[in-house]
């Protein structure tokens, strides 16, 4: 395996379980840029957007992303709206087989964590989760292989990554 593997998708899609999973089997790092901007800043991604806006966070984010990208192979699990930054998946795709792990809003709602709960309280949650699909899918449908997360066990959406992953896909 020569290459990173890069999910994305919605929050709740599943891109940290399975990327810590991926990882273990492939035998490389994984990487939730979260929680290294989280670390690195001292405070959780919440606070830094409160703090410093989503544009400053985004931009920390794909610095982040860039940065891992020019080292050895890993997996990275960004956030959500990683990808639906202008260029970032394409840019991405240049070293990585990006991956998106597709779910319906409904699935991401029940699935999403507590880091993520607090922004999606502000409004309905369903809704506000609808919106950011809807914003983000075009986005996300740049990636060179979509997994369907929606009825699989998690078992077999990381078989599924390695499988992409050990076989090339993409280049």
């Amino acid at each position: 395996m020569k290459r990173h593997v890069v999910l994305i998708g919605l929050p709740g899609a599943g891109k940290t379980t399975v990327g810590g999973l991926v990882a273990e089997r492939l035998g490389i790092p994984f990487v939730d840029v979260d929680a290294v901007i989280a670390r690195r800043e001292g405070r959780p991604v919440l606070a830094i957007f409160a703090e410093h806006g989503e544009a400053a966070f985004r931009d920390m984010e794909r610095q982040e992303v860039r940065r891992v990208l020019g080292r050895d192979p890993a997996v990275l699990a960004p956030g959500g709206g990683w990808a639906a930054q202008p260029g970032a998946v394409a840019e991405a795709r240049q070293h990585a087989l990006v991956v998106y792990l597709r779910a319906s809003a409904e699935t991401a709602t029940k699935r999403v964590g507590p880091e993520n709960r607090a922004t999606l309280m502000s409004g309905d949650p369903g809704e506000l989760m609808r919106e950011l699909l809807r914003d983000r899918e075009a986005a996300y449908l740049e990636a060179e292989a979509t997994i369907d997360t929606e009825h699989l066990e998690l078992a077999a959406v990381v078989d599924a990554v390695v499988r992409l992953a050990q076989g090339g896909a993409g280049g």
